[in-house]
């Protein structure tokens, strides 16, 4: 049979990551925790439940792809017969069949070095931006771009491509499919329900900051290869620069010179709102719900695009982009 490791990363996730471990520490070939500089007492708990702890330097800055490795070398140094390596974050809880579900079908499928499943939110119903979420996770099943942080991989496929690239604070999972399809592997996501997830956004502040990570991530995968054939998220960061940037500055040079008749191509935003909510396939309600904030979120997205490209200006480096706190 095909072993699989499991490696877990978090910061101060709390309860969360209670849930987290009691979900694979009992059928996990091998339990490997990275933590990230938690204060909550995250490194005992998992310990406690029998994980493996890898408690990261803290002079070096921490970047989920830099636990994701840190776990990752150590499971093949250690167990270097694994097979596979599931990844998953400290927010979520593993669904109990996934692991078999995903190891059948990777040893079934040669071609495939990533797999995922669908991700649900635990909470929908206690905020809007919890509800955006889950909406954002139901994405078609099939051959896919892209993975998120929850996915099972090849652990020789993650070897031949040198693994997530430590240096992004948002996107590496897209950014290593990337590279594992330039390399001919094929990423799967599967009709299977994988984890439950725990955003546990409750105000407009976290939603924002989440969107502002999305948009300097956009932004630096565009800069690492969108230059490829592929134009990897040059779409996504064009439109936020267009929505969020370059349409309000010409309604101000507008209004500038026209007066209140200026104002009128602010007109775009509501009709925007209204063609993608009319192109929604889910409920009404949240149709409206997710093409209204898929139109306001161009805003913090040019904010994380600004950032990115002002840091390569002056030469900086940002720190990891945080939108939720203990529980």
């Amino acid at each position: 049979m095909s072993t699989v490791g499991v490696v877990i990363i978090g910061r101060n996730e709390g309860d969360r990551l209670k849930r987290c471990l009691k979900s694979v520490h009992e059928i996990a070939d091998k339990l490997i925790y990275v933590d990230s500089g938690s204060t909550d007492g995250s490194v005992d708990l998992a310990r406690s439940l029998g994980a493996i702890i890898i408690d990261l330097d803290i002079s070096v800055p921490f970047t989920a792809a830099r636990a994701r490795n840190a776990g990752f070398h150590y499971l093949i140094e250690t167990k270097p017969v694994v097979d596979y390596v599931q990844f998953i974050d400290g927010d979520c809880e593993l669904n109990n069949g996934w692991l078999t579900k995903a190891s059948a079908f990777l040893d079934e499928n040669s071609s495939v070095a990533m797999v995922c499943g669908r991700l649900r939110e635990r909470f929908p119903e206690h905020s809007i931006y919890n509800q955006l979420c889950d909406i954002e996770w139901d994405t078609p099943a099939g051959e896919t771009k892209a993975c998120g942080g929850i996915a099972m991989a090849r652990a020789d496929a993650l070897q031949k491509v040198n693994g997530y690239l430590e240096s992004l604070i948002a996107g590496e999972e897209p950014e290593l499919c990337v590279r594992l399809r330039q390399a001919e592997w094929i990423v799967w996501r599967l009709d299977y329900d994988m984890a439950w997830h725990d955003a546990a956004m409750s105000k407009f502040g976290q939603w924002w900051r989440r969107m502002v990570r999305g948009g300097y991530a956009f932004a630096e995968g565009t800069n690492l290869h969108g230059n490829s054939p592929e134009r990897h998220w040059v779409t996504e960061s064009r439109r936020a620069w267009v929505w969020g940037l370059v349409i309000p500055f010409i309604v101000v040079v507008s209004a500038a010179i026209f007066g209140v008749k200026g104002l009128v191509l602010l007109a775009l935003y509501p009709a925007q709102v209204i063609r993608l909510a009319l192109r929604g396939n889910r409920s009404p309600q949240e149709n409206w719900l997710h093409a209204f904030f898929l139109v306001l979120g161009k805003f913090p997205e040019v904010q994380g695009q600004l950032t990115f490209w002002l840091n390569r200006l002056f030469n900086t480096r940002n720190k990891i982009i945080e939108y939720k706190g203990s529980k």
